[in-house]
């Protein structure tokens, strides 16, 4: 009865296993100090690191060639779990991203990318082809495999640089994840029939691991008749960098059996006794640890326990080791790891410096480039005008650069490198004209009405009306016949009263204002007398013509801006302009014709008035008057004062 409960107990035991082992549809490989596992599901890159860190990991890293090994034994492990699929290229996110803001760089490795669990670069990389070049938006990384090829050792997975949303379609297929230890117990060896079963830390269950990481649980079940146990064990740190069990000798040993199962559970040699039992040994220049079943080395560095990259020099007369780090690399507090020395730590570089994998690499600022001998060890600033993107003036600053426009105009477009017209007419604060205002390309200019003129400030309005004074010089004395008295208007314009006044000939000209200047300007008279047929008295005639100054803002140029065709009040402006001069010419015209005519008739009247019978007595002259006064006395009297 006793060995028939304990048979049920057995069976029982063994079921729980082998299903537990049948349900595991996980990929887990283990080695070095890291456990990698491939899973499937189709989540974005952000779900399936979520997922990957809930359990203690981050997305797989691969950067070196060993790693990517690792990594392509965990997808081959995966792939077993489902039936043939499809021939397809299919993808799993690694942990490989580039960040919204930074962008490629085709010189480095990883292209600008950097690995989410830390490390901005590594010396391997194995691209599928060449991404975009971008700085716009989050990118990541998934691994390639051609379905249902099986992966081979010699074509290692190819990186394919992708967005990071959720897949579009079938594309992405699962992630791979991968988990740090401090070290590695060895798998425990049965010297009979049982079942191995690891629970790992990041929740993995699994029966076949190379290397168990620490933290992990083993639950041996032994299927021999004559010894059915069970046993639990953990994987604990004995001794500094040594990881153990906790037990000795084989597990599940068969007297029936002995060294003919499994070699007996032990690593090298297997000795029977003569009883059905038997023991472990080891080949000359091993020794036999503590368990009694794993052989180390006498040589302390045959394991390679450094890692890192270091190199173990092993100690004389001594089982004890050093290991020594490569250049740029340091031991860590263990003392068989190597880590990166972070070189920028001691500022380097003139500006930026970037840390990589035993060494660092400077590079300057946006704005500055290298100057010195080695690579960015001194930085320059760069004359970004020396092939100026302004559109008027280019001012270098250091590290940058800005634009400035020509006076009447402002920085436009969405870099504020092109220039566009102020509109001053259109000033929000007012028109910076008294009546008219006339904008141009980075200028404007004031007129007034008709009957005023610019003031010397060149905006302001005054009254330009001025009365001319009758003509105060001599008659002009006609050819022959022409009497005294008589006068005909002189040829010559009289002047202003005022001096001479500058008016423009009309419409609204562009350039600066003529403020204080001493060029002259074409004077035409407000105001011109005209003899009238009937009396010879002056009238004055009102023959104003609009006077208007032109005003324009100074420029560095010193140059007349031209108005522009486009502008319809300037064409408008410009036909008033053409208008009135032809009418200010036909008028003189008139005038001059007037005169002409008038003298004409003057001479003719002349002529009549000569040609007329002239009076007797206009051949004589008359002779002045004399005052009366005695008369002489007679000289010949001989009595003076008598007549005889």
């Amino acid at each position: 009865m006793t060995t028939s409960t304990g048979l049920l107990l057995l069976l029982l035991l063994l079921g729980q296993s082998w299903a537990g082992a049948a349900a595991d549809s996980e990929a887990v490989v283990c080695q070095g100090t890291a456990c990698y596992t491939a899973h499937w599901g189709k989540v974005s890159f952000t779900e399936a690191q979520s997922s990957c860190h809930e359990n203690g990991g981050n997305l797989a890293t691969v950067k070196s060639e060993e790693e990517a090994r690792y990594v392509q034994q965990a997808l081959a492990q995966l792939l077993k779990t489902k039936e043939p699929l499809e021939a397809k290229m299919r993808k799993f996110w690694i942990g490989l991203q580039r960040e919204k803001g930074k962008c490629t760089y085709y010189d480095l490795p990883l292209k600008g990318f950097s690995w989410v669990g830390g490390g901005e670069d590594t010396a391997y990389s194995n691209w599928y082809k060449e991404g975009k070049r971008s700085c716009t938006s989050n990118r990541c990384v998934s691994l390639i495999l051609d379905l249902p090829l099986p992966p081979h050792p010699s074509q290692l997975p190819r990186w394919y640089e992708t967005s990071c949303g959720t897949p579009d379609g079938n594309s992405i297929e699962g992630f791979l994840c991968k988990f740090n230890f401090k070290g590695m117990c060895s798998p425990l060896a049965l010297g009979g029939p049982g079942q191995v079963t690891y629970t790992t830390p990041f929740q993995a269950t699994t029966s076949s691991l190379e290397a168990v990481p620490f933290a992990s649980a083993a639950n041996v079940v032994c299927g021999d008749e004559a010894e059915s146990k069970t046993y639990y064990f953990l994987c604990k740190e004995k001794t500094a960098g040594v990881f153990h069990w906790g037990s000795s000798g084989p597990l599940c040993i068969s007297p029936k059996l002995g060294c003919s199962f499994n070699n007996g559970g032990c690593q090298q040699d297997c000795f029977e006794g003569g009883d059905g039992s038997f023991r472990c040994g080891c080949r000359p220049g091993f020794r036999l640890l503590d368990d009694l079943v794993t052989c180390a080395s006498r040589n302390p560095c045959s394991s390679n326990p450094c890692t890192g990259g270091g190199t173990c020099h092993p100690v004389p007369l001594s089982e004890n080791y050093t290991c020594q780090c490569p250049k740029g690399y340091q031991l860590d507090s263990s003392q068989v790891h190597c880590v990166d020395i972070d070189e920028c730590q001691e500022s380097p570089c003139a500006q930026e410096c970037i840390n990589t994998p035993g060494s660092f690499r400077c590079e300057c600022w946006v704005g500055y480039q290298s100057s010195g001998p080695k690579e960015a060890t001194s930085c320059e600033d760069v004359d970004e005008c020396a092939h100026s993107p302004c559109a008027h003036r280019c001012i270098n600053t250091d590290g940058s650069f800005y634009c400035d426009c020509k006076d009447g105009y402002a920085l436009s477009g969405e870099d504020s490198t092109q220039c566009e017209d102020i509109d001053e007419c259109s000033d929000s604060r007012g028109s910076p004209c008294d009546t008219r205002c006339v904008n141009s390309e980075g200028s404007f200019t004031c007129g007034c009405q008709s009957g005023w003129e610019l003031a010397p400030n060149g905006v302001s309005c005054i009254k330009g009306s001025v009365s001319l004074e009758p003509s105060t010089s001599s008659p002009q004395k006609e050819g022959k016949g022409d009497r005294k008295g008589n006068t005909v208007p002189p040829t010559d314009m009289p002047s202003s009263s005022r001096g001479s006044e500058n008016v423009s000939k009309g419409g609204y000209p562009t350039g600066r204002p003529s403020l204080g200047s001493d060029t002259p300007s074409a004077s035409v008279p407000p105001e011109i007398p005209v003899p009238s047929e009937a009396s010879d008295v002056w009238m004055e005639l009102d023959t104003h013509l609009p006077m208007t100054t032109g005003y324009s803002k100074p420029t560095h140029e010193d140059s007349v801006a031209a108005h522009s065709d486009s502008d319809t009040d300037g064409q408008k402006l410009l036909l008033f302009y053409i208008l009135g001069t032809v009418v200010a010419i036909s008028l003189l015209l008139a005038l001059a014709l007037g005169l002409l005519i008038y003298r004409k008739r003057r001479a003719k009247k002349e002529e009549i008035k000569e040609k007329k019978p002239q009076n007797a007595a206009d051949s004589y002259s008359w002779v002045p008057e004399r005052a009366e006064s005695r008369a002489l006395e007679n000289q010949y009297s001989p009595t003076p004062g008598t007549d005889c």
